[in-house]
C-alpha cells in the first residue's frame, strides 16, 4: 500500500449503504446505523440547485410550488437519475462524516439480485463520484439473511424474502451464496399505488403519498383482521376541487392490495418450486424469513403461512436488517470476501 492508500485509510471511514427506493440507510465501522432517511431530493427547477435531501426534501412532496421539484432518484431498486443519486450521496457522505469533504471511505451498498452489469457500474460509479475510494456490491437478500443472524456461509439453505420500497426479493442462501433468487417490482410503492388508485376509483377523491402510506400502515392488511378498522382520509374532491373528507375500511384496502399481495405470494411459491429438494428440507425446518418495510404489512405473515404451509418468520427490526448485515461485513472482512460476489475494487 502507497503513501497516499495509507493516508486515505487513516481519513476514511468505512461505510455501509443500504440504497433504496424509499430509504438510504448507512453504517459506519464502529458506530452502528448513524442516518436513516428517504431517498428524496429537492431541487430549483431552473437553477437545478439542490434545495433539500432526505427528510426535509419528503416533507416538500406533493407541497411544493411550480418551480420546485421532489425526485425519488432511486426507482424500483435502482437508479432511475444517475446525477441525483450521485448528489444525495454526496450529501448522505458528507453529512455522516460531519461535512469533511477530505474523507474517502470504503463502501459496501446492498443492491437488488437481478440487478443488471449496466445497473450494477451505475450504483458504482455514484458512490464513487460521491467520494469512494473502494466500492464492493451486495445482494440485498444476502445482506438481509447476514442481518437477521441466519447461518448463511453453512451448507444449508436459507429462504429470505426482503420486501422493500422498489421491489421484492426472494432468494435461497447456502454456503454464502444465492441458490436461487425470484425478483418482482411490487412492493410497497405499488402497494401505497393501489391505495390511491382505489379511493381515486370508488372516491373520485385524490389522495397524496404520505396519506396512502398512513392508510397502508393503519388499516392496511394481507389477511382479516381481528378486529374491523377504519381511518378518516383526507384529499381533493377531483369533480368539485374541494377538500373533502371520507372513512375507509379495512375490508376494502385488503381487497385493493389483492393483486399486489397475490404478485409477492406467488413469486415465493415460484422460488419454492425451483428450490433444490436438498435446500427444501431446511427450508421446511426453518421457514421463510420476512424483511424489508413491506414485510410490515399487517397479516401478511398470516396469509404466507396459509398459502405455503411453511413456518413464517419476520425479524425483530425488518426495516435495518439489510444495512446491519451489509454492516457486519465491514466487521468481517473474510465474511465480505465470501459474499461480494459482485464486488469491485477500486484504488
Amino acid at each position: 500500500m502507497g503513501l497516499i492508500s495509507r493516508f486515505l485509510s487513516l481519513m476514511s471511514s468505512d461505510m455501509a449503504i443500504d440504497l433504496g427506493t424509499a430509504h438510504t440507510l448507512i453504517y459506519v465501522q464502529g458506530k452502528g446505523i448513524v442516518l436513516n432517511e428517504p431517498s428524496v431530493v429537492a431541487i430549483e427547477k431552473n437553477s437545478n440547485k439542490i434545495l433539500a435531501v432526505g427528510s426535509e426534501a419528503k416533507r416538500m412532496v406533493g407541497r411544493t410550488p411550480g418551480n420546485i421539484i421532489a425526485i425519488r432518484p432511486m426507482k424500483e431498486g435502482v437508479i432511475a437519475d444517475f446525477e441525483m443519486t450521485e448528489r444525495m450521496l454526496r450529501h448522505f457522505i458528507t453529512k455522516v462524516h460531519n461535512r469533511s469533504m477530505f474523507v474517502r471511505p470504503r463502501i459496501i451498498i446492498g443492491v437488488p439480485s437481478r440487478i443488471t452489469q449496466v445497473e450494477q457500474r451505475a450504483v458504482r460509479e455514484s458512490a464513487e463520484l460521491a467520494g469512494a475510494r473502494e466500492v464492493y456490491l451486495i445482494e440485498e437478500p444476502v445482506a438481509a439473511a447476514i442481518g437477521a443472524g441466519l447461518p448463511i456461509t453453512e451448507p444449508s439453505g436459507n429462504m429470505v424474502v426482503d420486501i422493500g420500497g422498489g421491489t421484492t426479493d426472494i432468494a435461497v442462501i447456502s454456503l454464502g451464496g444465492i441458490v436461487y433468487s425470484e425478483s418482482v417490482k411490487v412492493a410497497g410503492d405499488q402497494i401505497d399505488s393501489a391505495i390511491i388508485s382505489h379511493v381515486k376509483r370508488e372516491y373520485s377523491l385524490l389522495i397524496g403519498e404520505h396519506m396512502a402510506e398512513r392508510v397502508k400502515f393503519e388499516i392496511g392488511s394481507a389477511y382479516p383482521l381481528p378486529e374491523k378498522a377504519q381511518m378518516m382520509v383526507k384529499g381533493r374532491d377531483l369533480i368539485s376541487g374541494i377538500p373533502r373528507t371520507i372513512v375507509l375500511e379495512d375490508t376494502e384496502i385488503r381487497e385493493a392490495l389483492q393483486e399486489s399481495v397475490s404478485t409477492i405470494v406467488s413469486a415465493i411459491k415460484t422460488a419454492l418450486e425451483n428450490t433444490p429438494p436438498e435446500l427444501a428440507g431446511d427450508i421446511i425446518d426453518r421457514g421463510i424469513v420476512l424483511t424489508g418495510g413491506g414485510s410490515l404489512l399487517k397479516g401478511l405473515d398470516a396469509r404466507l403461512r396459509d398459502e405455503t404451509a411453511l413456518p413464517i418468520v419476520t425479524v425483530d427490526d425488518p426495516l435495518t436488517s439489510v444495512v446491519l448485515g451489509v454492516g457486519k461485513t465491514l466487521e468481517e472482512l473474510s465474511l465480505l470476501r465470501s459474499v461480494a460476489s459482485m464486488s469491485t475494487v477500486r484504488s
